[in-house]
């Protein structure tokens, strides 16, 4: 396969631009470097596309590699034709791979095997090819009697004879093909109730779906369903539409025996008119011959209940547990992506609230740095007398430590602890005159990092309730930071994400992490090991010697003292170096997003618009991009021999040193009052925070403590085929209320109609 003209063909894109890509890939770059600082070299592809490009060439690799096995294989046994050749060769995909393979790979004993054992092969070629001499099946099979080979009567020898093309039938690519493909385009996926149970799962006890228009997070269900045993699930095709395929596809697909047939019928309708044959037209018995045909679409059919239809259905069963997967971790990175970017409520001091009953409502409070100021427990849910101490306790420390914003989990009692920060933050107010707002953020593995060693590391003198509390009160300062820090799988902005492969999961979470934190960026001096590990070229042992580094020799002067860390070698620092800024540097590039390998260009382009580095540092580069502009971007690059793309980034970096590209997004939304579910009603208005993106809808924060439902159908006006293309997670948008089912609690909402700010 030539796996450049592939590719180059699947994403549409010029031949060059994929083979520099893999070049770059097979050369140890990283996708983080490969998309900021080689944009010559791809066309501008953006990170998405280099992984997709990326997993795509791992994939034709890996298939290459397994036709090279395959090859052998079949040639090692001597079977390999130029037909069989020229279909492997074609084969774009494994399970096409694997179904040409299948006649010739090792298998358990079969009854096939046993019967060629007795030496019932000819006899099945025999009947197979339809050529029949005698005038019924028993009289062919019984040459093959054979007591001493186990074959004892002429039932036996016809049984035996069955399973050899039974098996045959099976094995046959073009009939796993055709059947396949009618699965898919035909076949109805059903469920029924394994036992009488009420559950989750009963709106799938009599379930049937085409299969070509069943929904992914319906796979989804069904799958979970049946594996809790609640479920009954399979995938049928009409048996009669099956067999006329494997009837059309290989028992009739050799026209031979039709058309001596037919020339025998012809003579015979002729009548007298006919001159009758001075000899006999075909040696082959007419009856025999039909009796064989009957003979070999009855063994087809034992080879579609047998053999073929529980394999093809769980093939089909996987391939729709595929695509369901792929779905649901493409929906979950399109989740995770805008929750890690989320804008920081930066240089705020935050109070942060960890919810609950028995053991009461974790407090910490963390200055603009993330510093840990104060902690205590306070009861919110144990009546009025610790009620009304809560309150004292938290005014105080509103006061004590100037507290700017109240960051509250969304977990077990979120909405009583909701209710009491907004009662305290009027009362504060109506005290002191200072206004506190406060915002519900997803505690969601905030409970896997307070235990973890990473945590246990990070805050040893704290418990592990209180480090839960400082995670939340964190994750709303700067959410990139200490999200790094707990796995992708625990932040559940996902649907399903126990169910799926966690090996394609994580890699695809993964990778979403290492493209949020480099483009955003660290701070050398500041970042944790847990930061610095998802940054392209370093790696965990890297992190921890770089923090090492920093707390032997004091903070990082420049970029260039990255290659005295231990273990991080030229490669490395190639990878890293742009993504880290170095605030403290005497070079204003060390804080910039422009690459060392590029410095001389930067400071060029400066020298021709009339600039110097000192400018950059004071922000006096007002006319930077109209001078770069009058002397033209194209003779500017190849001036300074640096590439169009190159120079354009060299120049928004130097426009805003140390810049977050994170500020430029819409702030996050801060509340001071709280709503109760029995306060909404049909009609109102309200603005809420998207939480979460699924296959059939979003939810959305609207300040109670159950989040509403914007079923897809109410999203937008315009037809969608899912809602990640209109909404993500972390989006503040205008609602409208459906309906309140207070007993369920469930919401129901709608943006149709409604301006989006």
């Amino acid at each position: 396969m030539d796996i450049i003209a592939t590719l180059t063909s699947e994403f549409g894109l010029q031949k060059w631009q994929v083979e520099n890509t893999v070049n770059l890939i097979d050369e140890g770059n990283t996708i983080p470097f490969i998309a900021r600082y080689r944009k010559e070299a791809h066309g501008t592809l953006d990170d998405q596309v280099l992984r997709e490009i990326n997993d795509r060439l791992t994939y034709l690799r890996n298939l290459d590699k397994r036709r090279e096995e395959i090859l052998n294989s079949i040639e090692e046994q001597g079977k390999l034709t130029e037909e069989l050749k020229v279909k492997i060769d074609a084969a774009t995909v494994l399970a096409e791979l694997e179904d040409l393979y299948r006649p010739y790979k090792q298998k358990r004993r079969t009854r096939a095997m046993m019967a060629k054992e007795k030496g019932l092969e000819p006899l099945a070629m025999y009947l197979w090819e339809r050529k029949i001499e005698e005038a019924t099946l028993e009289e062919a099979a019984a040459p093959y009697v054979d007591a001493e080979k186990g074959v004892e009567t002429v039932e036996d020898a016809l049984q035996g004879a069955s399973d050899i093309i039974a098996e045959l039938i099976s094995d046959d690519a073009d009939v796993r093909k055709a059947l396949k493909e009618a699965f898919t385009e035909s076949g109805v996926i059903s469920s029924k109730a394994a036992k009488e149970e009420d559950s989750v799962y009963a709106q799938y006890y009599e379930f049937a779906e085409a299969v070509s228009k069943v929904a992914d997070h319906r796979i989804l269900a069904l799958n979970r369903g049946e594996k809790e045993g609640f479920l009954k699930v399979s995938v049928d095709l009409e048996k009669e539409d099956a067999l006329r395929i494997i009837d059309r596809t290989l028992i009739h697909s050799d026209r031979k025996i039709k058309k001596k047939n037919r020339g025998v019928n012809k003579k015979k309708k002729a009548g007298a008119e006919a001159p009758a044959p001075a000899a006999p037209v075909s040696p082959y018995n007419e009856e025999g011959c039909a009796a064989a045909l009957q003979f070999v679409q009855t063994a087809a059919e034992d080879a579609y209940d047998r053999l073929i239809y529980p394999s093809v259905e769980r093939e089909i069963r996987s391939v729709l547990k595929e695509r369901a997967d792929e779905n649901a971790i493409k929906v979950f990175a399109q989740n995770l992506r805008p929750l890690l970017m989320a804008p920081p409520v930066k240089n705020k001091v935050v109070l942060a609230l960890d919810p609950g009953y028995r053991m009461g409502c974790k407090t910490a409070v963390v200055d603009g740095t993330g510093k840990v100021l104060d902690t205590c427990v306070i009861y919110v849910t144990h009546g009025d007398r610790q009620y009304a101490q809560a309150k004292d306790t938290v005014k105080k420390l509103l006061k004590k430590d100037n507290v700017d914003v109240i960051s509250i989990g969304n977990g077990t009692a979120s909405k009583e602890t909701e209710i009491f920060a907004a009662e305290t933050i009027g009362e504060f107010k109506a005290e002191t005159g200072r206004s506190v707002s406060y915002m519900v953020v997803s505690e969601a593995g905030a409970s896997v990092y307070s235990a973890s060693k990473l945590a246990a590391e990070e805050f040893p003198q704290f418990d592990v309730n209180i480090r839960s509390a400082i995670s939340i009160g964190r994750r709303l300062q700067d959410p990139l930071a200490e999200l790094v820090k707990i796995d992708p799988k625990a932040i559940g902005v996902g649907q399903y994400q126990h169910d799926m492969p966690q090996k394609e999961l994580t890699a695809a979470l993964d990778g979403v992490v290492e493209d949020c934190v480099n483009s955003v960026g660290a701070d050398l001096n500041t970042a944790s090991p847990a930061l610095l590990s998802h940054i392209a070229g370093i790696n965990g042992t890297i992190a921890k010697n770089i923090v090492a580094y920093r707390e032997e020799n004091g903070e990082f002067t420049g970029r260039a003292q990255l290659k005295k860390v231990p273990k991080l070698g030229p490669k490395a620092y190639e990878q890293c170096a742009g993504f880290l800024r170095v605030a403290e540097s005497r070079n204003i590039l060390d804080n910039t997003g422009v690459h060392p390998e590029s410095y001389d260009a930067a400071k060029g382009l400066l020298e021709k618009c009339g600039y110097t580095t000192a400018d950059v540092k004071a922000g006096k580069l007002s006319e930077l991009h109209n001078r770069a502009s009058k002397l033209g971007y194209e003779t500017l690059a190849k001036e300074l021999d640096v590439g169009v793309p190159t120079l354009k980034d060299i120049e928004k970096e130097l426009l805003k040193p140390g810049r977050d590209p994170r500020d430029e997004l819409p702030p996050p939304m801060l509340r001071s009052d709280v709503l109760d579910i029995k306060d909404l009603k049909e009609g109102m208005e309200l603005q809420g925070t998207v939480r979460n993106v699924i296959d059939f809808g979003a939810f959305v924060d609207i300040g109670v403590h159950q989040d509403g439902l914007v079923h897809i159908s109410q999203i937008s006006n315009k037809f969608i085929k899912h809602p990640s293309e209109v909404l993500s997670v972390g989006d503040v948008v205008t609602v409208r209320i459906l309906g309140v089912d207070l007993k369920k609690e469930r919401i129901s909402l709608t943006m149709k109609g409604i301006k989006q700010k």
